[in-house]
């Protein structure tokens, strides 16, 4: 990601995740401090991103974000993260998700993803971190627990 992007990603994480950083497998994550791609309209207006972390030979999607939804952003942000990895030799692309984001959910089944942990109440402790994080989430689905889910490479 250019870094002329990093103060519009921080303020979209800002507006839409309630901080500047998110939590993840109880740590938190500063998404605009991160790799990243993203995807712009034809007037230079940021419309998706995605940014990540390589450890070792595995990386974990951080946020996949896509303003416009059902228009193929994400699915080409993820692709090219993937051809970008595959440069690499990363084995294992992983990401977590919360219960409630069944969108998520179905959009990471449906690109081979696979389910590789539930992580049951890992939120109570994630709140602790970031007490902004709501009880009731998407389709009022209380949040409670880390999905994680991988693509081996």
């Amino acid at each position: 990601m250019n870094d002329s992007y990093r103060g519009r990603v921080a303020e979209f994480i800002k507006t839409n995740w309630l901080e500047v950083f998110i939590i993840s497998r109880g740590r938190k994550v500063y998404p605009a401090e991160i790799e990243g791609f993203v995807a712009l309209d034809d007037s230079n207006n940021i419309i998706g991103f995605v940014t990540y972390e390589i450890t070792g030979k595995q990386c974990e999607v951080v946020t996949l974000d896509a303003l416009q939804k059902f228009q193929g952003i994400g699915t080409k942000l993820l692709a090219t993260l993937i051809a970008n990895l595959k440069t690499k030799d990363i084995k294992r692309l992983w990401l977590i998700t919360t219960n409630d984001n069944v969108d998520a959910i179905r959009f990471y089944q449906k690109r081979g993803f696979t389910i590789a942990a539930v992580h049951v109440n890992a939120i109570a402790h994630s709140r602790m971190l970031k007490p902004s994080i709501p009880l009731i989430g998407c389709y009022g689905i209380p949040i409670r627990d880390e999905m994680e889910f991988e693509l081996i490479l």
